[in-house]
C-alpha cells in the first residue's frame, strides 16, 4: 500500500508541484488550501505524513499541529514558511513536528526527508544482501578499506553525505568478519524518539515504566553475536551518548529497570553525515566517544566523485525496479543516458535509486528516455534541484538551449562542454556564435 501525503498549501501551483514530485516518487498525495479542508480530510483518510504551510488564509500550520495532539492523531509533521521565527520554530518541535522547512523548499530535500521518517527505526537481516559491485576507485579503495577491518572487533565510523550508501559499507563489514551469519542490525539513530531511546537501545523489564507490560529486549540484544549499525549517530542525544560510551568502554549493558547487567557482544559500525570536528567544538558531541567510534574511519565518496558508476547504478537499478514493479523496460535511450551522466546527483545513490524507480513506474515504452527523467517542472528555473536538459544535438529548435545547458555544467568549459554533448570542439565554437553565446 502506498503511503499517502497531505499537502497544507494556499498556493495552488506550489502545492500542485509538491503533489507532483510526491506522486513521482510513488506516493499518494492529497492537497488541501486552509486548515479546515484539512481537518476535514484528515478525519475522512489515513495520512502518513501531513506537509504544511504557517500561514493560511483560515487557521494555520501551529493551530493544526496542535488540533492533531488533541486528537491524538500521532502523524508526522512537517511545517513550511516563507518568514522564519524562532519561536515558532522552537514550539512545533515542542509539539512534535519533525523538521521545520524555510521556503523554497527543494524537491530533493522534501523527498529525502520524507524517506528518512519513513525509514522503519531498526532493520535486521539474518542473511547476507547482494550488493552492488562498484568500479570507481574510489569506492574500490573504501571496500579494501572494509575488508582489512572486517576480522578485526574495531569499532569502525562511516562518514559521508547522505545517500551515499553507507550502511552498505557497514553490511561488507559484516558480512566480511567472523560474525557473519549472525544479525546485522541497522538503527536509524536520527528518527529514536529522546525519551524511548535508553529503552530500544539497552531493552527493559516489566514495570520499568508505565506501558511496560512486559520485558523488551533491545537493538544490543537483538544483535548479540553479530553487528549493531548505527546510522546517523551525529543526531543522538548527548544522553544517550553517555550511555553508549559506557557500553563501549566497559563491554556490558543494563536494561531498563534490571537489576542484571548483561555483555555487549556486539561489534558496533557507526556512519555520520556530520561535521564531527564542529559537532566537538560546538558541545554537541563527546569527543571521547567519538575516539571510541572512531577506532577505524572510512569515508564513502559521494556519486558526483564516481561518475564511471552512475550508468551500471542506473542498469542495476532499472533491472531490479522492472522486477518489483513488473514493468517492461530493456534500457535508456541517448538522450536519457546525457541526462544520467551529466547531472550533479546532490542527492547520491538514494537519488538515482529513486529517480530511476520513478522512470520506470512511468514509461510507457521499454527504453527510459528523458521525460522519464525529469522530476517536477523542468521548465521552472527556479527549482535548482531540476536536472539540467542535456540532449543530442539533433533538434535546432533545442540546440541552443541545450549548448546552454552544457555550458553551464561545465562552468563555461567549452572543450567539456564539447565532450559532454559528443561534438568537436570546433563545431561547438561555430554554434555557440550562430546563436552568439560568446
Amino acid at each position: 500500500m502506498k503511503r499517502k501525503i497531505l499537502i497544507v498549501e494556499d498556493n495552488v501551483s506550489l502545492s500542485q508541484r509538491q503533489k507532483d514530485w510526491f506522486e513521482q516518487a510513488g506516493y499518494d498525495a492529497m492537497t488541501a488550501v486552509h486548515e479546515p479542508a484539512a481537518r476535514a480530510l484528515i478525519r475522512k483518510h489515513r495520512f502518513d505524513l501531513i506537509l504544511s504551510d504557517v500561514r493560511l488564509p483560515e487557521g494555520d500550520g501551529i493551530s493544526l499541529l496542535e488540533w492533531l495532539k488533541k486528537e491524538k492523531r500521532d502523524i508526522p509533521f512537517i511545517i513550511t514558511t516563507e518568514y522564519v521565527s524562532v519561536p515558532d520554530v522552537v514550539r512545533t518541535i515542542k509539539l512534535g513536528a519533525k523538521d521545520y522547512l524555510p521556503k523554497p523548499v527543494h524537491r530533493e530535500h522534501l523527498l529525502e526527508l520524507a524517506e528518512e521518517i519513513f525509514r522503519p527505526l531498526a532493520t535486521v537481516r539474518t542473511k547476507p544482501k547482494d550488493l552492488f559491485r562498484r568500479t570507481c576507485p574510489k569506492i574500490l579503495e573504501v571496500e579494501k578499506f572494509a575488508r582489512l577491518v572486517a576480522p578485526s572487533d574495531m569499532s569502525v565510523l562511516i562518514l559521508g553525505a547522505n545517500g551515499t550508501g553507507k550502511e552498505s559499507v557497514a553490511q561488507s563489514i559484516h558480512e566480511n568478519s567472523e560474525r557473519v551469519g549472525m544479525p546485522f542490525v541497522a538503527v536509524n539513530c536520527s528518527i529514536l524518539p529522546r525519551e524511548l531511546a535508553p529503552s530500544m537501545l539497552f531493552g527493559h523489564e516489566k514495570g520499568a515504566f508505565t506501558g511496560a507490560d512486559a520485558a523488551k529486549p533491545g537493538f544490543f540484544d537483538m544483535a548479540k553475536g553479530g553487528t549493531l549499525f548505527l546510522d546517523e549517530i551525529g543526531t543522538m542525544s548527548f544522553e544517550i551518548q553517555s550511555m553508549l560510551l559506557r557500553v563501549l568502554q566497559e563491554n556490558i549493558y543494563m536494561p531498563i529497570g534490571g537489576q542484571k547487567e548483561k555483555i555487549a557482544d556486539v561489534r558496533v559500525v557507526a556512519a555520520t553525515n556530520e561535521n564531527m570536528e564542529r559537532a566537538i567544538k560546538e558541545g554537541r558531541f563527546r569527543e571521547d566517544l567519538f575516539h571510541r567510534l572512531n577506532e577505524f574511519e572510512i569515508r564513502q565518496p559521494s556519486l558526483a566523485e564516481c561518475p564511471g558508476d552512475i550508468l551500471p547504478l542506473a542498469e542495476f537499478f532499472r533491472e531490479r525496479f522492472s522486477k518489483e514493479l513488473k514493468r517492461d523496460t530493456s534500457g535508456f535511450s541517448d538522450d536519457a543516458i546525457y541526462r544520467l551522466r551529466s547531472y550533479s546527483w546532490p542527492g547520491n545513490v538514494r537519488e538515482l535509486q529513486n529517480m530511476v524507480k520513478r522512470a520506470v513506474l512511468l514509461a510507457e515504452n521499454p527504453l527510459l528516455d528523458m521525460k522519464n527523467l525529469v522530476s517536477g517542472n523542468p521548465s521552472d528555473n527556479s527549482d535548482k534541484d531540476t536536472m539540467p536538459v542535456i540532449v543530442p544535438l539533433k533538434d535546432e529548435d533545442v540546440e541552443k538551449e541545450t549548448i546552454i545547458n552544457a555550458l553551464q555544467i561545465c562552468n563555461g568549459h567549452r572543450e567539456q562542454a564539447a565532450r559532454l554533448l559528443k561534438i568537436n570542439p570546433a563545431t561547438l565554437y561555430r554554434k555557440m556564435k550562430k546563436y552568439g553565446l560568446r
